[in-house]
C-alpha cells in the first residue's frame, strides 16, 4: 500500500477509494450539506460513479487574471488596468497569520486529509441533521480552489459564471475528481498559495494581496493577526461581511475566526482575546482602475496604448485573442512617454486653454528618427462628466480618436512644396499668384484622368493686397493660396498624393486624401499625431518613421515571466535629404519672419513650423519641430461648431484666432519645457539665393507681397493672419464649389490677423 504523501495527502489509489465510499452517500451528503432540493437534481449514487469515470483527467487551470501596469519611458507608473484587481504573490510573501487564519476557518483539517475530508462530511451530515437545515458545509480548501478555477475560467461571461457555481451533484462530483488530481499534482502548500491568490475578498479585490491593499493599504506579507482574521472571515460572504459597509458584522466574523484559531491551537486564548479588542483599523484604498485614473494627464495616451494592443496583429491574430490576453493582464508595459515632455505638454495646455472653454486643444510630441510618442494631451480631460470626453483628439478613429480628424488648413502646404522639389522644381520657383483666380484646369491625376474645374470654382488669397508674383520662400512665409494651387497645377496631383502616402498622411478615418487641387489648402480632416509624425520626417532629413507608443512588455502568468513581442517603428525614406533640408530652410522662415513668429523658440534652438487656420476660424493649427522633436497643436471645436472670433480661450480674449496666435504659443511652451536641458541639434540649411522679383504694371494681375495664412476645413474657407493684413474689407465672393469638392459647406469668412484686416473669403479651405 502506498504511503501518505509528505504534505499529508493520500495517494491516488487511497483518494479514489475514499471517493467511492463518499460517492455512495453522494445524494444524501449533497442534500444535507448544500443542496436542499437534491431530489430534483437527478443524479443517483450509481449514476454519480459512472459520471466520475467520464470526467476528463486533467483540470485546466487558466492563468489568473491580474492587473496590468503601464509605465512611462523612465519606469514611472502611469496607470493600472484590469478586469480583476489581482496581484499574484508567492506563499512566502503572505503573512503566516493569514495562512493560519484561512485554514482554521475554512478547513481546519487541511493538512490531515486528502482532497475529500470524510470526517468533515460525516460531521456536517450529523450537524445538519440535528439542526434540520444547512448549518455546515464540508468542502475542503482544495475543493473550494477547484470551484474558483471554474469561476475564473468563466471570466466575465455571466452565463458561464452561473454554470461554474451551479449547485448540482454533477458539478460537485466533477469538483471532487479534480480535487484529487490537484492534491496529487500540487501538494498542500501550493494549493494554499493558489487558493489565497484566486479567491475573492470583496470590494473588487481578487487574491489576498489585492485584499490587503484594499482594506489596509499594505502588502499581504505585513498583515497583523486581527487584520488576517478579518480577511479570512470575509471569504465566506464578501457582501455580508464587508467591513466597509457593515463593520459590526465584519467584527463579529473576525472574532469568530480568532476564536477558531485559538481552538485549533494556532494562537493562544490570550492572543485571541487581545486581538478581539482591537478595532478593525481599516485604511481603505480606493481602486484606481483604468486609464481614467492615469497620472500626468496621460489618460488618453494610456487609452491609445490599450487600443494599440487590441488593434495590432503583433499581439494576436484576432481581436478576440488580443482582448483575452489584455483582460488576463499580468502585463508590465513600458511606454515611450517621456515624463518631462508630458509634464510640459500638460502645463502648456493648462496655461492656454481651460477645460470649460467652448473650444479644446490637443497636443502631440513625436521624436524624429524613432517615431516614439513622447507627449500627448488635451484640454478636455478623459472622463464622462461635464467638459470631459472619451475621444482622443490627437489620434485617428481606429485608435479611439475623432471620426474624421480635423481640417489642417495651410499646414498641408509643406507637403505640396516637398512634392514639387522632388519633381525638380527649384527652391526659387515663381508663380504669378494673383489675389483671385479660378482653379487651373485640367490638372493631371494618378489615374490619368485629369481633374476638371467644371464648376468654375475660384480660390483667393487673404486680402486683395496679397498678389504676386511670389517665389516659394515668400509664398510659404505668407501662406499664399493661389501660389500653391498653381504649384499643383504645374506638377500635377499625383506627386502630391505620392508624397502624402510616403508620409502616411491619411484622413482621420483612415481613408486616403481626395485627389483634388483643394488638397493644397488642407480641406480634409487629419489627426495631430499624423501631422506631428509627418513633419518629423522633415526634421530627420527625409526619413519617415511610423509612430510607436510601446517600448517593451513583460507578462507574468502561472508563476513565470516572459517578454512579449512589441511593434517596432518602421522607417523609410519619404524624400531626399536635399528636399527635407530645403523645407527646413523654408519653414524656419515662417517662424522667423512669417505667420508663425509668435511660435518661434527663443532659446537659440533651431526650429521651424507652419501655421494653419480653416474656414470661419473653426480650426487653428501650428505644426513645428526642432531636429530632435516634432509637435502638432490643434485648437477648435470637436463638433466644428465654434467660430473662433471674439472669443475667450484660457481666460484671454481674442478678436480673431489663427494658427500663430493660440496654437503657436501652446506649441512654443510645450516644446520649450520638453527640450529643457537637452541638446536639440541644428538643421542642415540650404542657401536660397533669389534674384529680384519682376513686378508687373498696375494693370496686371499681380502685385504686393503681403498676405496671410489660409487653410481649409469641413466647412469651406479658412484663414491664418499675418503682420501685413491691412485694414481693407472685401466682399463675399459669389462663386460656389462643385459638390464633393471640399469637406463641409460653402460659406466662407476669412479674416486677417495682426494687421487687423477683415474680409469675407471664399470657401474650400483657405488658410
Amino acid at each position: 500500500m502506498p504511503n501518505k504523501r509528505s504534505g499529508g495527502g493520500l495517494s491516488v489509489v487511497q483518494q479514489a477509494a475514499k471517493f467511492l465510499g463518499v460517492s455512495v452517500l453522494a445524494g444524501a451528503v449533497m442534500a444535507g450539506i448544500a443542496l436542499p432540493a437534491a431530489g430534483a437534481l437527478g443524479l443517483a449514487a450509481k449514476g454519480s460513479v459512472e459520471g466520475f469515470d467520464e470526467i476528463p483527467a486533467n483540470l485546466k487551470r487558466p492563468p489568473l487574471s491580474q492587473r496590468t501596469t503601464i509605465l512611462d519611458a523612465k519606469g514611472g507608473q502611469l496607470a493600472t488596468v484590469y478586469s480583476r484587481d489581482r496581484t499574484v504573490v508567492e506563499l512566502k510573501d503572505i503573512s503566516p497569520y493569514m495562512q493560519k487564519a484561512i485554514v482554521a476557518i475554512e478547513d481546519s483539517r487541511f493538512y490531515e486529509h486528502g482532497a475529500v475530508d470524510l470526517k468533515g462530511v460525516l460531521r456536517a451530515l450529523n450537524k445538519n441533521a440535528q439542526s434540520g437545515g444547512v448549518a455546515e458545509g464540508a468542502s475542503t480548501l482544495t475543493q473550494q480552489y477547484v470551484k474558483n478555477v471554474f469561476v475564473e475560467e468563466a471570466g466575465d461571461d455571466p452565463t458561464k459564471v452561473a454554470q461554474a457555481q451551479q449547485q448540482t451533484i454533477g458539478r460537485k462530483i466533477k469538483e471532487l475528481k479534480f480535487a484529487i488530481q490537484v492534491e496529487e499534482e500540487l501538494g498542500k502548500k501550493k494549493i494554499l498559495e493558489n487558493y489565497l491568490n484566486i479567491t475573492f475578498f470583496g470590494q473588487q479585490a481578487y487574491g489576498v494581496e489585492a485584499g490587503a491593499r484594499r482594506y489596509f493599504s499594505k502588502s499581504a506579507k505585513d498583515l497583523t493577526l486581527p487584520q488576517a482574521a478579518l480577511l479570512a472571515g470575509v471569504v465566506q460572504s464578501p457582501t455580508r461581511y464587508d467591513p466597509v459597509n457593515d463593520p459590526a458584522e465584519a467584527t463579529k466574523r473576525r472574532n469568530t475566526v480568532l476564536q477558531r484559531m485559538a481552538e485549533v491551537g494556532d494562537i493562544s486564548p490570550q492572543e485571541a482575546a487581545a486581538a478581539k479588542e482591537k478595532p478593525l483599523g481599516l485604511k481603505v484604498s480606493q481602486p484606481k482602475n483604468g486609464c481614467i485614473a492615469a497620472v500626468k494627464g496621460a489618460g488618453f495616451f494610456c487609452k491609445y496604448v490599450e487600443q494599440e494592443f487590441l488593434g495590432n496583429p503583433v499581439f494576436g491574430k484576432t481581436r478576440e485573442a488580443r482582448a483575452k490576453t489584455w483582460n488576463q493582464g499580468g502585463l508590465t508595459i513600458r511606454t515611450t512617454l517621456d515624463p518631462q515632455a508630458q509634464t510640459s505638454v500638460q502645463a502648456s495646455i493648462k496655461e492656454h486653454v481651460y477645460k470649460s472653454d467652448s473650444v479644446a486643444t490637443a497636443v502631440t510630441l513625436v521624436e524624429p528618427g524613432t517615431g516614439k510618442i513622447l507627449g500627448m494631451g488635451q484640454s478636455k480631460p478623459y472622463g464622462y462628466g461635464k467638459n470631459e470626453t472619451e475621444i482622443n483628439y490627437s489620434v485617428g478613429n481606429d485608435r479611439g480618436g475623432s471620426n474624421f480628424g480635423f481640417p489642417t488648413g495651410s499646414t498641408f502646404k509643406p507637403f505640396v512644396a516637398a512634392a514639387a522639389l522632388e519633381e525638380g522644381r527649384p527652391a526659387i520657383q515663381e508663380y504669378s499668384s494673383p489675389y483671385e483666380m479660378e482653379y487651373p484646369s485640367p490638372v493631371q491625376t494618378c489615374s490619368g484622368k485629369p481633374w476638371i474645374n467644371q464648376e468654375n470654382a475660384k480660390v483667393e488669397n487673404e486680402s486683395e493686397s496679397e498678389k504676386g508674383p511670389y517665389r516659394l520662400r515668400k509664398a510659404m512665409e505668407l501662406s499664399v493660396n493661389t501660389y500653391f494651387v498653381q504649384m499643383i497645377s504645374d506638377i500635377g496631383l499625383c506627386p502630391v498624393m505620392k508624397m502624402a502616402d510616403a508620409l502616411h498622411v491619411t484622413q482621420g478615418n483612415g481613408d486616403k486624401l481626395p485627389e483634388v487641387p483643394a488638397i493644397a489648402l488642407g480641406s480634409k480632416g487629419i489627426s495631430p499625431l499624423t501631422m506631428a509624425s509627418a513633419y518629423a520626417a522633415f526634421a530627420s532629413r527625409g526619413m519617415y518613421c511610423t509612430p510607436v507608443a510601446i517600448e517593451s512588455i513583460r507578462q507574468k502568468a502561472n508563476g513565470q515571466e516572459k517578454s512579449l513581442e512589441v511593434p517596432k517603428s518602421t522607417c523609410s525614406r519619404a524624400m531626399s535629404e536635399t528636399t527635407a533640408d530645403t523645407i527646413n530652410t523654408l519653414l524656419r522662415g515662417v517662424v522667423d519672419s512669417g505667420t508663425g513668429q509668435e511660435a518661434g523658440l527663443t532659446d537659440g534652438r533651431d526650429n521651424a513650423g507652419k501655421t494653419g487656420t480653416t474656414d470661419e476660424r473653426r480650426n487653428a493649427w501650428f505644426v513645428g519641430y526642432t531636429p530632435t522633436l516634432s509637435g502638432a497643436v490643434w485648437v477648435g471645436s470637436a463638433m466644428q461648431n465654434v467660430k473662433m472670433r471674439n472669443i475667450r480661450i484660457g481666460g484671454e480674449y481674442h478678436d480673431l484666432v489663427f494658427g500663430g496666435r493660440v496654437p503657436g504659443p501652446i506649441w512654443k511652451d510645450a516644446m520649450t519645457g520638453a527640450l529643457e536641458g537637452k541638446e536639440s541639434g541644428q538643421f542642415n540649411l540650404v542657401p536660397i539665393i533669389e534674384p529680384p522679383v519682376q513686378q508687373p504694371d498696375d494693370n496686371g494681375d499681380n502685385g504686393g507681397d503681403t498676405g496671410d495664412d489660409n487653410g481649409g476645413n469641413n466647412n469651406g474657407g479658412a484663414t491664418d493672419g499675418n503682420n501685413n493684413g491691412g485694414n481693407a474689407t472685401f466682399p463675399t465672393p459669389s462663386f460656389s464649389l462643385p459638390e464633393g469638392f471640399i469637406q463641409g459647406n460653402d460659406n466662407g469668412g476669412n479674416n486677417g490677423n495682426n494687421g487687423n484686416s477683415n474680409g469675407n473669403g471664399g470657401s474650400g479651405g483657405f488658410p
